[in-house]
């Protein structure tokens, strides 16, 4: 029965039928002679200890994820051995005189046996499997964290592990941070290109890309209500400053500063950013600009500042200020001479209007009009 089936086994499935190939031919032979020994030692053995066979099929298993097979191979052998198998033991039980009853039960037996060994070896190639995606994804979280480290790593150590990992180092990248929650985890965002670095599972979840454009283009889809920020595109030895910018776009969506729907690029609010980069200096700065307002009501820094704002925004022009407002010209003249009384001539230097524009970008539009040391 053995010589049949690694026989039909070898005609049947080309990758065991390799003539130069002793340990395989072992391997083959070792196999069948494990699955038959214990299908007859079970006989009328319901609790036959099954851990020594099915250890060596999950073997067989990493052997084969091992040799770059998928498990078709193996699947196939176990049919055909199970196929010679019954006709070995009908003919013995026909010979004997066996009933039909028992045929029935030895064939529900043998083919749930089957499935046994089928199942330990796929267990044994998927357990193959995640182990190397593991240790491969681990040496690409490893990379990623080389290529952000301040300061840089030397470019050699990291085209050497880009290449061990078989990740082509680019000329230039940005960097996107993902909203950490506690508590819950980031699923792999099943659009990501093998072209993109991961690291999901730290405290600060973030991807290395070379093309945010293209390789994220659906990635607001995978957020699941999450902000990410994309830094801006910066040669390998400024990733880290990139990461950087990326981490201050995320803090503030997340605090109302920038918008919070999806995914956010630097490169379409670095004004608010360089503001906010330093903000003691621009706690210092806002404090000097609205000084003049700190004794008006709340209502009259309202409309002041939303004029203010709208007037330097257009230049000096009235018309287009009160149409910007829905008011007339005259109210909006009214309110700019109050403007210029409590700024006594500020206004008329490029310095103090850029001064005043600045502090103005940093309060909401919407917000209660800037109050002295008040903003966010």
């Amino acid at each position: 029965m053995i010589a049949e089936i690694v026989r039909e086994i070898r005609d049947g499935v080309p990758a065991y039928d390799q003539p130069q190939d002793d340990k395989a031919m072992q391997t083959l032979v070792s196999s069948v002679e494990r699955a038959l020994r214990r299908l007859a030692d079970g006989i009328g053995k319901p609790q036959t200890d099954r851990t020594t066979s099915d250890d060596w099929f999950r073997r067989i298993g990493r052997m084969e994820f091992f040799a770059g097979r998928s498990m078709d191979s193996v699947q196939t052998a176990i049919r055909i051995g199970t196929r010679v198998a019954w006709r070995h033991l009908w003919a013995a039980g026909a010979s004997a005189g066996v009933p039909s009853s028992t045929f029935n039960t030895l064939a529900d037996a043998l083919f749930h046996y089957a499935d046994e060994l089928s199942l330990a070896a796929i267990a044994g190639h998927a357990e193959a499997q995640a182990r190397v995606s593991g240790t491969r994804e681990r040496r690409r979280q490893r990379l990623l964290r080389m290529i952000l480290s301040d300061p840089p790593i030397a470019p050699l150590a990291i085209e050497e592990l880009a290449t061990e990992v078989g990740w082509q180092v680019p000329d230039r990248v940005a960097v996107v941070v993902l909203e950490a929650r506690s508590g819950q985890r980031l699923p792999q965002p099943r659009s990501l290109s093998p072209d993109v670095l991961a690291d999901l599972d730290g405290e600060e979840p973030c991807l290395v890309s070379a093309d945010p454009d293209r390789h994220l283009a659906d990635l607001g889809r995978e957020l699941r209500g999450r902000v990410a920020a994309v830094g801006p595109l910066a040669p390998m030895a400024q990733a880290a400053q990139s990461f950087d910018c990326a981490r201050r776009a995320l803090e503030l969506a997340i605090r109302g500063v920038l918008p919070a729907d999806g995914v956010v690029y630097c490169a379409d609010h670095l004004p608010t950013l360089a503001i906010y980069a330093n903000e003691f200096i621009l706690s210092q700065l806002t404090e000097r600009a609205f000084r003049p307002f700190a004794d008006l009501t709340g209502r009259q820094r309202g409309r002041l500042s939303e004029t203010l704002r709208a007037w330097l925004g257009a230049r000096g022009g009235i018309n287009e200020v009160a149409a910007h407002l829905e008011v007339h010209p005259q109210t909006v003249r009214y309110r700019m001479n109050q403007i210029g009384d409590l700024l006594e001539g500020r206004l008329d230097d490029p310095d103090e209007r850029f001064l005043l524009d600045m502090a103005l970008r940093a309060v909401p539009p919407d917000s209660d009009a800037p109050n002295t040391g008040t903003w966010r």
